[in-house]
């Protein structure tokens, strides 16, 4: 229940995240560089931004300031710099690392259930075993009306290793092609659509998703 529950505020900086990532991408790569190399802190420069542009960005690390995902936030307005401290949590790491995404696509799935009143049964960080003891972790899967299943896998680095795997568990779940789906972060559409065409499975970028979902309606 932990991995779905939306009480705390991983769902809300996710959804900023997946509907500005071509701009917020400025904060995230940074803070996730850092993590890997264990640097406390990161500088964001605003001074080559527009003002819209720096807006938002401050906008944004001040909600991170505010939500706890960064310890300490400072705006330096001459040299127009953001300073971060970055946090030690393991949680808010493994966030900034990629399952925000989780965080997003669930936020679609339970939006595009609201907005066609659907009744849905839903999970994150889903475990499986199958009957030869084989196990597997899905990112996010639900099911409508109790028999349409759908699995959505999240990808925010290297996909293609893992596209076989993919098709060999969606066969073994028995899902249709359209219920598979493999949403890879600033995945360009052309190439999307190419790859969905290649192999029996679908590939979405996070500004597609919400779109696919509505074939669910």
């Amino acid at each position: 229940y932990k991995a779905v529950d939306t009480t705390g505020f991983f769902d809300e900086i996710a959804v900023d995240l997946g509907n500005n990532f071509d701009l917020l991408k400025a904060v995230v790569d940074p803070i996730k560089a850092a993590q890997r190399i264990g640097k406390p802190g990161i500088f964001v420069n605003l001074s080559h931004r527009s003002q819209k542009e720096a807006q938002i960005l401050t906008s944004f690390c001040r909600r991170l300031y505010d939500y706890a995902f960064v310890a300490k936030y400072y705006y330096q307005k001459e040299q127009k710099t953001i300073q971060l401290t970055l946090q030690s949590s393991p949680q808010v790491q493994q966030f900034f690392n990629g399952e925000w995404l989780e965080w997003y696509a669930l936020m679609q799935v339970l939006e595009f259930a609201q907005k066609n009143s659907k009744n849905l049964s839903c999970a994150r960080n889903l475990s499986l075993s199958f009957p030869n003891e084989d196990k597997h972790e899905l990112d996010v899967f639900f099911t409508l009306a109790g028999d349409k299943a759908v699995c959505i896998e999240c990808k925010t680095g290297e996909f293609r290793p893992s596209i076989e795997k993919y098709a060999t568990l969606k066969k073994r779940l028995g899902l249709s092609n359209a219920s598979f789906v493999i949403c890879v972060l600033g995945l360009p559409d052309e190439q999307a659509s190419g790859l969905s065409s290649m192999y029996e499975l679908t590939f979405v970028n996070e500004r597609g998703l919400a779109e696919h979902l509505t074939r669910f309606a």
